[in-house]
């Protein structure tokens, strides 16, 4: 890997030249059997929290039919087939204690999640960085990283909602660690402790979403959630968000996921009185940064990295992604969503947000100004380096070629670039 003024050549994307650590954790795992069983994720759970009853037991077909998707991806190794299974463990144990915390509390149901602003745009489009621009607005709340992973303390431990939090703690190793396996990772999506993530994954409490689809190649997964309503494990996660909100407050949220674009009436069904921003990029632009990351992160979970099948699955993931948005959109009022063009925010990101403001009914004040203005002065476009990314290069795709079929976007949207 090169790195020359602070942008980042990959040039062993496809044939990984390994560091001595990276080949040591891919031996010592693959020495490891590691077995995607339902009743082995679910005990698992039960032994780390003490506690056995997970509610609803509908959730358990969605855990068998994502471990029985990750099986047959016979490319990953038993690094990435371990970390799945310890994601699933992690989403189970959440799913005891939020369970036994509702009991506990029943109180928490009455809360109101009150006109949220959702940032619901193309992933690699500027969302992240848009969401973290709004959070940090101290009026709104958000779901930092650390509590997105662990939105509640485990029995016997003492939440302090800080950096001194069990939980924040073990945030902060896993993100060491990764940090230290791929290092160029946080160039390209940042994912640290305070860092302000998606509520997809408290939507994962109750195993549904396309958050698998980026963890490896799950067809089986990917069709079974698209042939059922996401409407209750929208409703489960907003039950969730109510927890968070009655543990340490704040009254507006500020949320975010790619996923909402695909899912649009039940994402407003669930919150529907939220302001609703879509981002939208050049599909093709974003194809090639989705891809790029995955590949990337292939080296150390996946015997090899197969391009082919990256650029085919995500350019067709796109696609239906695209094409459920543009159908629904149109559908709707413009009364409380907005289209944000890619180009406009990186241009002048305030100026956006003083729209999103406008919309939402919150005033742009002295205070704001000063808290986003903070943000961007301590976390500039390319603060960890700059990523290049060549589709035709390194995944022998022509990005013209890849554009035509997405015509029925670019001629709602004007955002194709220019390669």
């Amino acid at each position: 890997m090169d790195r020359i003024n602070n942008f980042i050549e990959i040039d062993d994307l496809l044939n990984p030249k390994l560091s001595k650590s990276q080949t040591e954790i891919i031996e010592m795992m693959n020495a490891v059997p590691v077995s995607l069983e339902e009743n082995i994720v679910l005990e698992t759970a039960q032994k780390s929290t003490g506690l056995t009853d997970f509610g609803d037991q509908g959730f358990k077909e969605r855990l068998r039919v994502q471990l029985l998707s990750v099986s047959e991806d016979q490319k990953l190794n038993n690094l990435g087939r371990a970390s799945i299974f310890a994601d699933c463990v992690r989403y189970a144990s959440n799913r005891l204690l939020f369970e036994d915390f509702l009991k506990r509390h029943p109180e928490i149901l009455n809360e109101e999640i009150s006109n949220p602003i959702i940032v619901a745009g193309l992933p690699r489009s500027g969302t992240t960085h848009l969401l973290n621009l709004l959070a940090s607005d101290k009026r709104l709340r958000s779901v930092p990283y650390w509590e997105s992973r662990e939105p509640l303390p485990l029995p016997g431990e003492n939440p302090t909602w800080d950096n001194s939090d069990p939980r924040y703690q073990r945030c902060q190793a896993a993100w060491e660690q990764q940090d230290a396996m791929l290092p160029v990772l946080k160039a390209m999506h940042d994912m640290s402790p305070d860092h302000v993530h998606e509520e997809l994954e408290l939507e994962n409490l109750d195993f549904s979403s396309y958050n698998l689809e980026w963890l490896a190649h799950v067809p089986r997964w990917r069709d079974y959630y698209y042939s059922h309503d996401q409407t209750p494990h929208y409703a489960y996660m907003k039950n969730v968000l109510k927890a968070l909100q009655w543990l340490r407050g704040g009254d507006r949220w500020v949320l975010k996921c790619p996923q909402h674009m695909e899912q649009l009436p039940v994402l407003l069904k669930i919150f529907p009185d939220a302001s609703v921003v879509l981002t939208h990029r050049d599909p093709v632009a974003v194809i090639t940064s989705i891809v790029t990351m995955l590949a990337y992160g292939q080296r150390l979970k996946c015997s090899q990295v197969d391009a082919k099948t990256l650029v085919e699955y995500w350019a067709d993931r796109i696609e239906r992604l695209l094409k459920e948005c543009v159908r629904d959109r149109f559908n709707l009022s413009d009364g409380k969503i907005m289209d944000l063009p890619f180009q406009e925010f990186m241009d002048d990101d305030l100026g956006a947000v003083k729209k999103i403001y406008q919309l939402a009914g919150l005033e742009f004040n002295e205070t704001s100004q000063h808290e986003l203005s903070a943000y961007i002065d301590n976390n500039p476009r390319g603060k960890y380096g700059r990523v290049v990314y060549h589709l035709e290069r390194d995944f022998g795709v022509s990005p013209v070629d890849l554009q035509e079929r997405f015509s029925f976007y670019y001629k709602h949207y004007q955002v194709k670039e220019i390669y």
